[in-house]
């Protein structure tokens, strides 16, 4: 109609799977209360850890999404892609914060970032392909991955030089691509990476702070494209990025994540990592027990 002559390409239509669904889920603002607590956890974690807070965006949505019936075969796309695009307003602000400690070491940054775009938005087209199910058994590797390092406090040894540019890219498309693949920012992936380079801890997390923001778009951007004409998906979904989920999440972990920075000073982080370890060992096993 109009719209489709005015913007010059045609929209998708809802096919009757996608009006049927909206139907069921129009009492969807039930859930309010539980994406903005999701978002005021996200938040309190991703400043007191640094990390963390893709994985409980995507734990969280997944269980909310199943009980607003959502189709198993694109409830894992959905989560990933909301994730992507919640934590790219956080990032925003992240890589502010961390710009004026100067703990930002943009020649990494520009470094990875070719990398990081080329591997982000090609992850997202195989993401889209991929059964929900695998996508879930790829997650759960990496939390358990993620869980192990805050359980034991692990810390990868300095022992080389950061690679040239060249090696930088090829870094930076495994980090782009991994990050897209499980809905992440990245930063469980970098830190490691460029600590294991003799890169100080806290220029490793401000440059993870930065590197996280083009991983974030560029995986949003993909998640969108490469939902925007799957039928069925829910009513307000902008491709495979659910927006009342990532409104009301974003609102909440902007405000909290400096509360939470803050409150890393005063409370025991080596114990909080360990305790949140835990937590995600336990959910781990709950998302491959519903996979199995």
């Amino acid at each position: 109609g109009f719209f489709n002559k005015l913007i010059g390409f045609p929209l998708p239509r809802l096919s009757r799977a996608s009006v049927i669904s909206s139907s069921v889920r129009s009492n969807d603002m039930t859930y309010l209360p539980a994406y903005l607590l999701l978002g005021a956890v996200v938040g309190l974690f991703a400043g007191l850890l640094g990390i963390g807070g893709g994985v409980i965006i995507i734990v969280g949505l997944l269980e909310i999404f199943k009980r607003l019936n959502f189709p198993e075969t694109h409830m894992m796309h959905l989560a990933l892609g909301t994730s992507m695009a919640s934590i790219l307003f956080g990032s925003i602000s992240s890589l502010r914060a961390h710009q004026q400690l100067a703990n930002v070491d943009w020649a990494i940054v520009r470094g990875m970032t070719p990398g990081i775009l080329v591997g982000g938005f090609l992850a997202t087209f195989a993401a889209a392909q991929a059964p929900s199910s695998v996508l879930k058994i790829i997650f759960a590797v990496f939390m358990l991955y993620t869980a192990t390092q805050m359980f034991i406090n692990a810390k990868p040894k300095p022992n080389r030089e950061l690679p040239g540019r060249g090696g930088l890219a090829i870094a930076g498309t495994v980090i782009g691509a991994i990050s897209s693949l499980i809905g992440v920012g990245g930063a469980a992936v970098s830190i490691p990476f460029m600590t294991w380079c003799n890169v100080t801890m806290h220029r490793a997390i401000g440059t993870a702070a930065a590197i996280g923001f083009p991983v974030a778009l560029f995986g949003a951007i993909g998640y969108i494209v490469n939902g925007w004409y799957v039928p069925g998906l829910p009513e307000n979904s902008l491709g495979f990025v659910y927006l009342p989920a990532c409104i009301a999440i974003v609102i909440p972990s902007i405000f909290i994540a400096p509360f939470g920075a803050r409150l890393s000073h005063k409370l025991p982080v080596a114990t909080l990592k360990k305790i949140f370890g835990g937590l995600l060992l336990v959910l781990t096993a709950k998302i491959l027990s519903d996979v199995f």
